[in-house]
């Protein structure tokens, strides 16, 4: 009769605090940074390629680095393109599972009120309106402990298990 019970109590939605949110961010910025790392070995290993074929002449400048920061066309794509791989590592993971491995890791998820997984826009919205986790700070200040971007987004971020 008492497990019946406990299946029939519906568990109210936790909210995190700040300090968790900002656990999680930290983490995730560490992952970041190691994906970074990886997606400019390959930006790297590319270029490498290029000048050993002769595709690409690196002219006056003196290394591939110099090259990828300073030459008119490369110091353009280099940037977007590590922007590119910093903005789908969030879009895939929070639209996918509601989770970073940072958010997983703290027990976070991200989701729309009916718990279903945020859509594209909302990623890139919520991606927009963070101010770098500077939006956070509006959460223990919020009735449920929302941040600024999760608001503007339209979705809410929850704690997934309580001890």
């Amino acid at each position: 009769m008492r497990k019946k019970k406990q299946q029939d109590v519906k568990l109210a939605k936790q909210y995190p605090g700040l300090f968790r949110r900002l656990g999680a961010w930290v983490y995730d910025s560490l992952v970041v940074a190691a994906v970074l790392m990886l997606a400019g070995g390959a930006a790297m290993a590319i270029m490498a390629s290029l000048l050993h074929f002769g595709i690409i002449d690196l002219g006056d400048y003196e290394d591939v680095s110099a090259y990828l920061s300073k030459h008119p066309v490369a110091g353009i794509i280099y940037p977007a393109y590590l922007a590119t791989v910093m903005i789908g590592f969030y879009a895939y993971f929070w639209c996918k599972g509601g989770q970073t491995l940072g958010m997983r890791a703290w027990k976070l998820r991200i989701q729309n009120a009916d718990g279903s997984n945020i859509r594209l826009t909302q990623a890139f919205i919520r991606m927009g309106t963070s101010a770098f986790g500077l939006g956070n700070l509006l959460a223990p200040f919020h009735s449920k402990k929302q941040s600024f971007q999760d608001l503007m987004a339209e979705c809410e971020m929850i704690v997934t298990a309580v001890k």
